[in-house]
């Protein structure tokens, strides 16, 4: 096990794990079954934990932690915007898929006050969310929201993603070392962060309506 994750460390420095990192997550806005985050995670852990082995100390290849976050980033917001603009030209078809699903006509209710109100934290919070980055770029798109309404607080969005599963698996590689370990209590982390973005999703029309 800790070979596999060696032999993910060793990508690290190469430019193959930023774009299998920025493919991953570019493509799991259309499928989100892919791993983006688990790769992201086990890439990070073993960037922390062959570099600190090797040296006897906290690593100092920041600079390609700091890639990854922003490959990461980058490619998050590209696929936001891609669904975004699918979404955008999807005509009248679109609208009665979306007027047919509940979930969706309650996203369009809520994003489009929300990004009217300048409140786009349902996007940040939609990032964590499992499947919750597809449907709020697909409702935008499908509402006509303005890009300047979004496009922030989609960049916002993958920033704030981006770092917390680096920083998740750059600081479980620190303390457990390159291991399966590590990657397993780093990515509980990261499920129970898109666990809470569901609940406070969930729990949002409810506070809406209260005040």
């Amino acid at each position: 096990m800790v070979e596999s994750l060696g032999s993910i460390g060793s990508l690290v420095s190469s430019p193959w794990i930023y774009a299998l990192v920025a493919v991953s997550v570019l493509l799991d806005i259309f499928l989100p079954v892919l791993p983006s985050g688990v790769l992201v995670i086990a890439a990070a852990t073993a960037a922390a934990g062959s570099g600190a082995a090797a040296a006897g100390r906290v690593p100092q290849d920041v600079p390609d932690i700091l890639v990854l976050t922003l490959c990461a980033a980058t490619a998050s917001v590209m696929g936001d915007l891609a669904v975004y603009r699918l979404a955008w030209r999807g005509g009248a078809r679109l609208d009665r898929a979306i007027a047919r699903s509940r979930r969706l006509t309650t996203a369009q209710e809520r994003l489009g006050g929300a990004l009217a109100r300048g409140g786009g934290a349902l996007v940040v919070l939609a990032r964590f969310a499992p499947a919750g980055r597809s449907v709020v770029s697909l409702v935008a798109g499908a509402a006509h929201r303005r890009v300047r309404e979004f496009l922030p607080w989609s960049a916002l969005a993958g920033l704030a993603w981006a770092v917390y599963s680096v920083a998740l698996g750059y600081f479980g590689g620190q303390w457990l070392g390159a291991t399966w370990l590590a990657t397993g209590v780093s990515l509980v982390a990261l499920f129970g962060a898109g666990a809470g973005a569901a609940f406070l999703m969930r729990r949002q029309p409810r506070t809406t309506e209260a005040s």
